[in-house]
């Protein structure tokens, strides 16, 4: 049996928080350039030297590359073979969380749902945070994190298809969500879909989906392919950067499929904007 300290897990947590609140990962980097360089209209082709140009300035600056910080939202993979000592992991995560986004000048987003009060002051600064934790075989503790903004978020949807409408009405839906969603989510964005399980758990696909790094292929060949065909149709679309019209909509596509019930098509989209701020961390 492996221990781990409870302060080593809040002080690996504070850090991925601070340190992914200024720093674009490599893999959203890589994807705004290239859409930069496929980019058509020259409008579009400006915005997003503009988003290129706020990455670098996040990074040497360290500051947020944007003012919504975001919900803090964890996959946690946890080895049964690991002890934690001194306290809770859950515990641990909120309080890493709370000194990151503190001693990173983040700002608290949580609140009352009918009150609108924030919640800083009650629960916790940006607290609570949204934790999805899974055991495993091993001794390590594996965290992933990404900060969740509202204007991504509020574009997300979900539905329960009929079984009849198939592969036709997955991407009828999910053009329907992009297209709707319009400039709002802050575009060229990456979309997350989850197919099959229940609802919620078409759902939760649908945000993991889009902790994978960007543009890497879902290892089922089958579903990778449809990736692709998501990813050309809501290009298609012409929505552009920050919604100026253009050819790079979507930076990639991300699907999770899993089976489900015979009476039911669950599906979910969830839509993360062009500062895909997402980290790891092994313990």
């Amino acid at each position: 049996m492996r221990e781990i300290a409870y302060a080593d897990i809040v002080t690996a947590v504070k850090n991925l928080v601070m340190h992914t609140a200024t720093h674009l990962p490599e893999d959203a980097l890589k994807k705004l350039k290239d859409a930069h360089e496929k980019e058509k209209s020259p409008v579009a082709k400006k915005v997003l030297e503009q988003l290129l140009e706020n990455a670098e300035i996040a990074r040497t600056e360290e500051r947020p590359l944007c003012q919504d910080t975001g919900l803090a939202v964890y996959f946690v993979k946890v080895g049964q073979d690991v002890k934690i000592t001194g306290g809770l992991l859950k515990d641990a995560i909120n309080e890493g969380t709370e000194l990151g986004y503190k001693e990173g000048y983040l700002r608290a987003s949580t609140c009352d749902c009918f009150t609108r009060e924030n919640l800083k002051d009650k629960i916790g600064y940006n607290l609570p945070a949204i934790i999805h934790i899974d055991l495993v075989e091993g001794d390590k503790i594996e965290i992933e994190y990404a900060a969740k903004g509202g204007g991504s978020e509020n574009v997300s949807r979900a539905r329960v298809l009929a079984p009849a409408q198939g592969r036709e009405g997955i991407i009828d839906f999910v053009k329907q969500v992009i297209s709707e969603a319009g400039p709002n989510p802050c575009p060229p964005i990456i979309v997350g879909v989850g197919i099959g399980g229940t609802f919620e758990m078409a759902a939760i696909s649908s945000k993991h989906a889009l902790f994978r790094e960007a543009g890497e292929p879902n290892p089922d060949p089958e579903v990778a392919e449809f990736e692709q065909e998501l990813l050309y149709e809501l290009n298609k679309l012409g929505i552009g950067a920050m919604g100026m019209g253009g050819t790079q909509t979507v930076l990639a596509v991300h699907v999770e499929k899993n089976p489900c019930h015979i009476a039911s098509l669950p599906v979910s989209v969830n839509v993360q904007c062009h500062s895909s701020r997402h980290g790891h961390v092994t313990l």
